[in-house]
């Protein structure tokens, strides 16, 4: 048998209820987060990427071989 419906669940056979207050409380606190992540984004820097390092040769043990055709 299927539903579309949601299914809730609780423990002990009690109902979950999610209390007016507690939820206000709840939403006031992400409110509070995201808008300290926009202030955040607001104020960040735009930092400029780092130039090319310069080519670094470097001696491998071994290498010194030569390849005959």
């Amino acid at each position: 048998m299927t539903t579309n419906q949601q299914l809730e669940l609780g423990f002990n056979g009690t109902q979950t209820r999610i209390l007016g207050r507690r939820r206000e409380t709840r939403q006031a606190r992400a409110q509070w987060w995201f808008a300290r992540m926009r202030e955040a984004v607001e104020n960040a820097i735009d930092w400029q990427a780092a130039a090319q390092p310069r080519p670094e040769q470097i001696w491998m043990a071994g290498a010194h071989r030569q390849f005959k055709a």
